[in-house]
């Protein structure tokens, strides 16, 4: 039984089905069934979809539902594990989030289970985060990275500011930033003073790993 609901649950993902993701990560949890397993189900599939994507396989919609699938369940699953006091083991903590006056948040999502999914653990700061959040989220969570997400040329000099802010606030030599977006290249990157840089989502865990020397 528990085999078959993990199973299941892998499924939900590779299948991008997010109403089903949450639902099933439901019966594991009433089932009894360890959460870090029920995790490692997850991100078997998510990673599953990042290869295949990455070799050509499959395509943007089906990363972005594989996403969404994962997104949905991985709320539940996380609670659980937090209940029970489990620990996981991870490469390091990533604050992520899309920049002050944008509100798109794909790009972001998909890094940030791509990232989950690669081992890392991720604090989501959502879309239109300001400066002053960024800030926060590095004092409060001590990351071994910042991700930023710019998708518009309007909001990419957001990234600048708070690159400048954390150096203010005296973080900057603590915690590795890295940026991705539509509106980003690897030059204006450089220019701003941020650590890391990659176009796509599983390239931009490859670049957190190398940042990282994982």
């Amino acid at each position: 039984m528990e085999n078959q609901i993990l199973e299941e649950l892998g499924r939900t993902v590779t299948e991008f089905d997010a109403d089903g993701a949450e639902k099933t990560a439901k019966k594991a949890i009433g089932a009894g069934i360890d959460p870090l397993k029920a995790m490692d189900s997850l991100i078997a599939a998510i990673r599953q979809i990042g290869v295949a994507f990455g070799r050509g396989e499959t395509f943007l919609p089906e990363l972005i539902g594989a996403a969404a699938s994962l997104q949905r369940a991985m709320p539940i699953i996380e609670a659980e594990i937090l209940r029970k006091g489990t620990v996981r083991e991870s490469l390091g903590q990533v604050v992520i989030g899309s920049v002050a006056g944008d509100m798109h948040n794909i790009g972001k999502s998909m890094v940030s289970s791509l990232m989950t999914a690669d081992g890392f653990s991720v604090h989501d700061l959502g879309i239109n985060v300001s400066t002053e959040k960024f800030v926060e989220g590095v004092r409060d969570s001590q990351p071994k990275i910042l991700a930023m997400s710019a998708l518009l040329t309007t909001t990419a000099p957001e990234a600048e500011k708070v690159i400048k802010a954390i150096k203010e606030a005296g973080l900057r030599d603590q915690v590795k930033i890295m940026i991705g977006g539509g509106a980003i290249t690897e030059e204006f990157a450089e220019t701003i003073g941020a650590d890391g840089y990659d176009a796509t989502a599983p390239g931009a865990v490859v670049a957190a790993r190398k940042l990282l020397g994982k």
